[in-house]
């Protein structure tokens, strides 16, 4: 029988917990979900006097780090696989959910007014399509004033999990680009395509460049009012970015039926699905080298998980339902220390 996340907190409260508790913990990774992690941390440390410290290097650096054992937990908007947790002896579970959007700077268009799809977006980022009045984007567009001025694409230079999930999304549509370009963190970009760091600096260098076209995360479009398109979605529909049809996805998935978190939400099935949704991650050791400091860890996102929700929402990311929130929670009870004794912890 399925019990609410929420509904754990009378039996974790009646566990001991552990006299010793870190005074901050550190984590780095996505730069996506900055915003998310930053706030949470505001929150927690006006509550418990614990400093989390977070830096925002970008989902590969991120894992990369927690490997390393380096940081307290790693943070990436791409699930690591079954087999590299295993190996690597770590768990993962997801904290929120967003999408990744397609952003314009065309003068004259308002967000919601261009419709794009994997086709056309697959093209403009490999440098075959270069121009916005190409036929095949006014052919979608029939009704839009199309200027002729050439695309100016700008892609991200480090590595990050919005590339990766942008990459999957137009590997999964076009046999083209899966050939020549396939599914990464980085891209070999062709060299007309512009490169900035961050998703910030996506963000910026859209607003300052005309008829420029790029991908960020969703909370970037709607604090940055940046322009969105349309894009049409694995059952023929043209569809917005929004935290409905980032929900569609999931609820096309496995996650809350099994509970496998290391599915990619893009390109999913369901009339208002919005093909690049994602998930925002964390990981963290199977075994822990510093109880103190996982423990931190694991009592800081089991606070976000039961009292963070409005800030989830009012940073437009989706917070995860209850039922994927309580499978979390099994991961998360699974820590050890050296010894393989699981932790002893409660949430507050």
């Amino acid at each position: 029988m399925f019990i609410p996340f929420r509904f754990f907190t009378v039996f974790l409260l009646l566990l001991p917990g552990n006299s010793a508790l870190a005074d901050s913990i550190s984590g780095a990774g996505s730069s996506a979900a900055q915003p998310l992690y930053h706030i949470w941390a505001w929150a927690y440390t006006q509550k418990t006097g614990v400093a989390i410290a977070y830096d925002p290097v970008g989902s590969s650096a991120g894992v990369k780090k927690i490997k390393e054992k380096s940081v307290d937990f790693g943070a990436s908007d791409v699930a690591m696989s079954s087999e590299e947790l295993q190996q690597n002896q770590m768990i993962q579970f997801p904290s929120a959910i967003s999408g990744i959007v397609p952003v314009i700077n065309l003068p004259g268009i308002r967000s919601g007014e261009l419709k794009l799809n994997g086709t056309v977006l697959a093209g403009i980022f490999s440098g075959r399509i270069t121009r916005w009045n190409d036929e095949i984007i006014t052919a979608l567009n029939p009704n839009l004033a199309l200027p002729k001025a050439g695309i100016v694409a700008i892609a991200r230079i480090d590595g990050s999990g919005s590339t990766y999930n942008f990459s999957d999304y137009l590997s999964r549509v076009s046999p083209i680009w899966k050939a020549d370009y396939g599914t990464g963190f980085t891209i070999k970009w062709p060299n007309e395509i512009q490169r900035v760091k961050g998703s910030a600096g996506i963000a910026a260098a859209v607003r300052q460049t005309a008829y420029s076209i790029s991908y960020v995360d969703y909370n970037y479009v709607i604090q940055d009012r940046l322009t969105s398109v349309l894009l049409k979605n694995a059952d023929g529909n043209f569809v917005a970015p929004t935290p409905a049809n980032f929900e569609s996805a999931l609820n096309h998935s496995d996650w809350k039926s099994n509970g496998i978190f290391t599915e990619m939400l893009t390109d999913r099935s369901g009339p208002s699905s919005w093909p690049v949704t994602m998930g925002t991650f964390i990981i963290m050791p199977r075994t822990s080298t510093n109880i103190d400091k996982t423990i931190a860890a694991l009592k800081f996102f089991a606070w976000g998980f039961m009292q963070g929700d409005r800030y989830v929402n009012n940073l437009d990311f989706v917070h995860l339902p209850d039922s994927v929130q309580a499978k979390i929670f099994k991961q998360m009870m699974t820590v050890t220390d050296s010894q393989g004794r699981r932790l002893n912890w409660s949430p507050m």
